[in-house]
C-alpha cells in the first residue's frame, strides 16, 4: 500500500551550473579537432556571406558615379562567387558539426549507462524507476537533438551576427551603434526569459519524472490494485501528476508567448533607426547611399540568425535542464571504493564475513537492525530465519553491500565491505531474490550474461544444477528467443534461469534471499539441496520461510525485532525450545505443550 500512495521524494539529484559548465567543457576538449574545425568553417561561411551586402554597396555607389557596365559585371560576378562559396563552406561546417555532435552524444549516452549501472541499488529504489527512465530516454534525446541540430546551428548563427555587426561598424561606426542600440529591446526580452526558464523547464523535467514513476507504480501493480479496488486511488494519484505537469507546462507556455513576440517587435527597430538616421547623414553627405543601402541589408540580414538563436533558446534551455538531470547522475555519492579515495584497496585475505555491532535503519524510521554481530565461516551454510518483519532481507542487503550500515561494521575478509570495489564485492558476493529480470535475447544470451566465456555443457551444466530440465524441450533449445513477442518463461522459469546464473558466476559467497520462493516445495528443495552440491566449499546463506531450508543448514540465526536471537544448528535451536523451536513446530502444525 504504501509503495502506491505516493511517489518517492528522493529524487536523483540535479547538477548545478558549474558542473554543467565543466561537462560540457570536457565533451568538448575530447573533440577538440571537430570543434575547432566546424567554428573555422562556420567563420568563413559567414565571411563568404558578409560579401555580397558589400559588393552590392559598391554596385550602387559605381552606377552613381557613372561607372561601366563591364564594372558593375565583375563585381556582380563576385557576388556569385562569395554565394556559392558561402553555400560549400556552411555544407561542410554542417556536416562536421553534425558528426561532432553524433560522437559528442554517443560519449553521452556511454556515459550515462556507466553511471547508471554505477548506482548504489538503495539509490534507485528509493528514487524510483521513473525518474531514471525519463533521464535515460527523454532527457537523453533531448541532449542529442541540442548537440546534433541545435548546436551547430546556434554556433553559426552567433558566428554570423557577430561578423555583421562588426561589418556595419566598419562601414559606419554611426549607423553601427544605431543598429546595436535598436537591439536592446531583444536583449531585456532574453534576459527576462532566461531568468526564469532554467527553473521552469527542470520543474517540467521532475513532473514528468513523477508522472512517469506513477504509471509505472500503476502498471507494474495493477493485480494488486485490482484485487484490493484501488482503481480510484490510482486514478486520483495519476490525475494529480498529470494536473501538476500541466501547470508546469502553462508557465513554460508563457514565458515562450511573452519572448517570442517581443522578439519580432524588435527585429524591425534597428532596421527603421538605421534608415532614418541614415537618411539624414545621407542628405548631409555624411554617409554615402551604398554604405547607407549596405547597413540596411546587413542589419536586415541580422533577424536571420538573431531568429535561429532566438527561435531555439527555448530548446536550448529545456536541453539544458536535460543535461542537468544527466549530469546529476554523477553528483551521487558512492560508498565504493573505486568511487576515488585516497586509501589503497585492500583484497579481502580469505572469505569470512563479519558483522560487528550492525545497526541500520531506512531514511525516517528506526533502526530495523539493531546490534548484530555475527561471524559466517567460509564455505558454511547458514540459514536466517524468523517472522516477516524481523529485518531478514535488510541483513542480506547489508551483507550484499547494497546498503551500508549506519553504525557498525560488515566486512569481507577483513576489509568492510563499503571499501571494496563493485567488482570486487561481486565477485565475493552475489544476491539472488526472489525478483527476477529476464533480458531480450536468446536463452543463451541470458545465461552468457554471468559467464561470457562459459562453454554449451557448461551452460547445460547448471541448467541442469537448478532443475530447468524443460530447457531441453524447447523447440531451439539454448538458441530459444525470450520475450514479450517470443517465448514467454512463467516465473517459475524464469527464477530458475536466474539461480543458472549464478552457478556460473560462482562466487564465494552466495546469498539467497527467498530465491527458490516461486517454486513448488519439492522443487525448491531439490534445487537447493543441488545447488548445495554444486557449490560445494562456498559460503551460501539462504533467508527463508520454508523451515526445510534450514534443517539442511549448518547453523540457524533466527532474526527478532531486528536483532539476532538465537544461533546454532537446526538440532541445538529445537532442543533449547526457544524462538526457533517455536517457529518449526508452527511450521509443522504441531501445538505448544501446555505449561
Amino acid at each position: 500500500m504504501t509503495a502506491f500512495s505516493e511517489a518517492s521524494d528522493q529524487r536523483l539529484p540535479v547538477a548545478g551550473r558549474s558542473r554543467i559548465v565543466d561537462a560540457a567543457l570536457d565533451l568538448i576538449r575530447e573533440d577538440r579537432g571537430a570543434f575547432l574545425g566546424m567554428l573555422a568553417l562556420n567563420a568563413a561561411a559567414v565571411g563568404a556571406g558578409l560579401v555580397g551586402p558589400w559588393l552590392l554597396g559598391r554596385i550602387i555607389n559605381t552606377v552613381q558615379a557613372g561607372g561601366t557596365v563591364d564594372a558593375v559585371d565583375r563585381l556582380a560576378l563576385l557576388i556569385l562567387i562569395s554565394a556559392v562559396a558561402q553555400l560549400l563552406l556552411a555544407r561542410y561546417a554542417r556536416l562536421v558539426g553534425y558528426r561532432f555532435g553524433e560522437r559528442t552524444l554517443t560519449r553521452v549516452r556511454d556515459q550515462f549507462v556507466d553511471r547508471t549501472l554505477a548506482l548504489p541499488a538503495s539509490v534507485v529504489e528509493r528514487a524510483g524507476t521513473g525518474d531514471l527512465a525519463v533521464r535515460g530516454t527523454a532527457d537523453v534525446a533531448a541532449v542529442g537533438t541540442t548537440l546534433r541540430d541545435v548546436g551547430p546551428n546556434v554556433l553559426i548563427a552567433a558566428v554570423q551576427a557577430l561578423f555583421i555587426i562588426v561589418a556595419v561598424f566598419l562601414l559606419n561606426p554611426l549607423l553601427g551603434a544605431c543598429g546595436l542600440v535598436g537591439l536592446i529591446g531583444i536583449w531585456f526580452a532574453v534576459r527576462w526569459y532566461l531568468r526564469r526558464a532554467h527553473t521552469a523547464y527542470l520543474a517540467e523535467g521532475a513532473a514528468n519524472s513523477a508522472l512517469a514513476e506513477q504509471l509505472t507504480l500503476t502498471a507494474t501493480g495493477a493485480r494488486t490494485v485490482e484485487a484490493l479496488r484501488l482503481e480510484r486511488n490510482r486514478i486520483d494519484m495519476c490525475l494529480g501528476t498529470i494536473d501538476n505537469c500541466l501547470r508546469t507546462r502553462r508557465r513554460t507556455l508563457f514565458l515562450r508567448s511573452v519572448l517570442f513576440p517581443s522578439v519580432d517587435v524588435s527585429y524591425v527597430v534597428p532596421v527603421v533607426g538605421v534608415l532614418l538616421i541614415g537618411s539624414v547623414l545621407h542628405r548631409h553627405g555624411l554617409v554615402s547611399l551604398g554604405a547607407l543601402v549596405a547597413s540596411a541589408l546587413y542589419l536586415r540580414q541580422l533577424s536571420q540568425p538573431l531568429d535561429t538563436i532566438l527561435f531555439v533558446v527555448e530548446q536550448l534551455q529545456r536541453s539544458g535542464a536535460s543535461f542537468a538531470r544527466v549530469e546529476g547522475l554523477g553528483t551521487v555519492p558512492s560508498p565504493r571504493a573505486d568511487a576515488g579515495t585516497a586509501q589503497p584497496v585492500r583484497d579481502p585475505a580469505d572469505d569470512r564475513i563479519e558483522l560487528t555491532d550492525v545497526h541500520y535503519a531506512y531514511s525516517g524510521t528506526n533502526d530495523v537492525v539493531r546490534s548484530v554481530s555475527l561471524t559466517i565461516r567460509p564455505g558454511e551454510r547458514l540459514a536466517v530465519v524468523g517472522p516477516s518483519g524481523a529485518g531478514k532481507t535488510t541483513l542480506s542487503r547489508l551483507l550484499a553491500g547494497i546498503d551500508s550500515p549506519r553504525t557498525g561494521t560488515v566486512a569481507v575478509g577483513g576489509v568492510p565491505v563499503a571499501e571494496l570495489p563493485l567488482e570486487t564485492l561481486r565477485r565475493q558476493v552475489a544476491l539472488v531474490t526472489q525478483d527476477h529480470h529476464i533480458f531480450i535475447g536468446t536463452l543463451r544470451d541470458n545465461l552468457l550474461l554471468a559467464a561470457p566465456t562459459a562453454t554449451d555443457s557448461e551452460l547445460a551444466h547448471a541448467l541442469e544444477a537448478v532443475g530447468a530440465e524443460w530447457v531441453a524441450k524447447l523447440p531451439d533449445g539454448l538458441d530459444t528467443w525470450l520475450g514479450a513477442q517470443a517465448y514467454h518463461l512463467e516465473a517459475s522459469r524464469a527464477q530458475q534461469l536466474s539461480l543458472a546464473r549464478v552457478v556460473l558466476a560462482n562466487p564465494h559467497t552466495l546469498i539467497l534471499d527467498e530465491a527458490t520462493a516461486l517454486l513448488d516445495p519439492r522443487t525448491a528443495r531439490r534445487t537447493e539441496r543441488t545447488l548445495a552440491a554444486v557449490l560445494q566449499g562456498r559460503t551460501v546463506i539462504a533467508i527463508a520461510h520454508r523451515l526445510h531450508t534450514a534443517h539442511d543448514a549448518d547453523r540457524v540465526a533466527v532474526m527478532e525485532d531486528g536483532r539476532l536471537a538465537e544461533l546454532g544448528s537446526h538440532d541445538e535451536l529445537v532442543a533449547a525450545g526457544g524462538a526457533y523451536a517455536r517457529l518449526w513446530r508452527s511450521w509443522h502444525g504441531e501445538s505448544e505443550a501446555p505449561s
